[in-house]
């Protein structure tokens, strides 16, 4: 499989949890993308986010998503429900990862038996919709041992983290830097700015860029103006491209 990978230098627009509740967030933030020209979207779906509505039951935006589909853009499984409410262990490091760098860690804290389950009620809401799946992005990016385990016994040929896509079942790492922002508040936001730019220089030769989205960014507007802005940058030194096109899975 490492030999399909392409050489040019590319890029993938990758928008994080779709989901009902986050999905008019992106819609006007889609709209302008296709304007741009034909980009392929890759779309990390999480099938009941935050406990707040299964995906399946509105078909809207299981519509909206077929159709992207239909053109060209990929849908990857993100999690199951993208939210970590367990106890915490009274551990510092527990703490941390848990508490301070996110609240979204789904698969970081439970078993594989756990981990199992809920990467096939995803694979199962892909299978009934009738969607192909070839990729699995965990929630914030976090596997524990237990959910390690359990990828590495399912079909998914490829997952990520900040910095790789990773092959399946072997965890070969690819190397695929990530743009992404952290926008809570406005000291987040000018940092994110200030780092992305470095990114940007840093990673110029880099066969393989991404773009990681979240709703939050789209909420303000210096956030949405940088992804805007760098799209179009990007489209003049780089192929747009979803991962598993990349990955010569497609």
């Amino acid at each position: 499989m490492l030999e399909s990978i392409q050489n040019d230098r590319a890029f993938c627009l990758v928008l994080h949890d779709i989901a009902p509740a986050t999905w008019g967030q992106y819609a006007d933030f889609v709209a302008e993308v296709d304007r741009l020209g034909p980009i392929p979207l890759t779309l990390l779906v999480v099938p009941d986010y935050h406990r707040q509505g299964a995906l399946d039951r509105c078909r809207p935006l299981v519509e909206v998503l077929q159709r992207r589909l239909e053109q060209g853009d990929e849908l990857v499984l993100h999690g199951c429900y993208h939210e970590d409410p367990g106890p915490i262990p009274p551990n510092p490091k527990a703490w941390l990862m848990r508490r301070v760098y996110t609240r979204e860690g789904e698969l970081y804290a439970i078993g594989e038996a756990q981990a199992r389950e809920r990467l096939e009620r995803g694979m199962n809401l892909f299978k009934r919709l009738g969607w192909p799946l070839r990729g699995f992005v965990p929630p914030a990016w976090l596997l524990g041992p237990g959910a390690r385990k359990a990828l590495r016994g399912s079909p998914f040929a490829y997952t990520s983290d900040p910095g790789h896509l990773i092959l399946l079942p072997e965890f070969a790492a690819i190397p695929a830097p990530t743009l992404v922002w952290s926008a809570r508040s406005p000291w987040r936001r000018l940092l994110s700015r200030q780092w992305n730019e470095h990114l940007l220089r840093r990673n110029a030769e880099a066969p393989l860029l991404r773009l990681g989205v979240h709703p939050v960014d789209l909420r303000h507007a210096s956030a949405r103006r940088f992804w805007l802005e760098t799209l179009e940058r990007i489209l003049t030194q780089r192929v747009p491209v979803t991962k598993s096109a990349w990955l010569g899975l497609d």
